[in-house]
């Protein structure tokens, strides 16, 4: 079964890894927006749990043939994107946190692209500036406009998951990778919990949604997500994560009656509309 992981066709891997970052979004929006856990606890429950199930998964599908991998840099920039994400979603949507998010990563991305001699055509240069046109419409001062420090907060925990995308490209054992990066954040995530102790709150909703979060939409959907990475340039992989937060948005109406503001959907649809562009031109070396 780790030889399947590993070697899902791209196009399962990276649509299986779109819909559970989606689905982070909507289920760290029901807990933390209704109050049923602390934004801290919520982010070590939720790695904590994902912790044990990938060194679980690992130990019966990979354990006699080789060790777990991972890095403490990737554990460090994973800290840094999974506590400012927890905390912006105390205030934000989950539409329009995973719309700042992924576009976010998907600067961060295409920037390291640039640097390393990936060069994008003209019209992908010209999706790129719809797509970030649609971001800075969104959080432009206004009366529908969304929280500024939550929306700072979002916009910080992007670039560092696209930061964490960009050391996951090439591993060729995305369940050994991912499990040891778990196990490394875990104490880190500790220590930002115990330095948060005066907010500390939970119900038993709370606890099981970050459970359900770590063990599926996170722990899960990084394994495949660093499958999909080993065969996508940083400019595609930056790109398919652009349709998250539409399915984020969805599932937040859907799920939890979220109001649809127009400029949501004006900024989704430049969003998508330049990634759609974008995706139509090939990379120039």
């Amino acid at each position: 079964m780790s030889v399947r992981i590993a070697t899902l066709p791209t196009a399962v891997a990276a649509s299986a890894a779109v819909l559970a970052f989606a689905g982070n979004s909507v289920l760290c929006r029901l807990a933390l927006g209704s109050g049923s856990v602390d934004a801290a606890t919520f982010s070590l429950v939720r790695f904590g749990a994902g912790a044990v199930m990938l060194t679980a998964m690992w130990s019966l599908l990979e354990g006699g043939s080789a060790g777990l991998a991972g890095t403490w840099t990737s554990a460090l920039v994973l800290l840094v994107y999974a506590v400012p994400f927890s905390y912006a979603y105390l205030t934000l949507s989950a539409g329009t946190g995973a719309l700042l998010l992924f576009g976010s990563v998907q600067v961060t991305m295409m920037t390291t692209a640039l640097v390393s001699g990936e060069r994008p055509t003209m019209w992908q240069w010209l999706g790129l500036v719809v797509a970030f046109g649609g971001l800075v419409y969104l959080v432009r001062p206004g009366l529908t406009a969304p929280p500024v420090l939550g929306s700072a907060l979002m916009v910080f925990a992007g670039i560092f998951w696209g930061t964490y995308s960009l050391l996951g490209r090439g591993s060729v054992r995305p369940l050994a990778h991912t499990a040891g990066n778990f196990i490394r954040v875990v104490p880190l995530l500790a220590v930002a919990w115990i330095a948060d102790s005066r907010h500390w709150h939970a119900t038993g909703a709370g606890v099981m949604i970050a459970v359900l979060a770590g063990t599926m939409t996170t722990g899960l959907g990084y394994v495949v997500w660093y499958t999909a990475l080993r065969r996508l340039t940083a400019t595609r992989a930056s790109i398919v994560q652009i349709a998250v937060p539409v399915l984020a948005a969805v599932g937040g109406v859907a799920i939890m009656g979220e109001a649809v503001t127009l400029r949501l959907v004006l900024s989704a649809a430049m969003v998508l509309g330049g990634v759609g562009v974008t995706l139509a031109g090939r990379e120039q070396r």
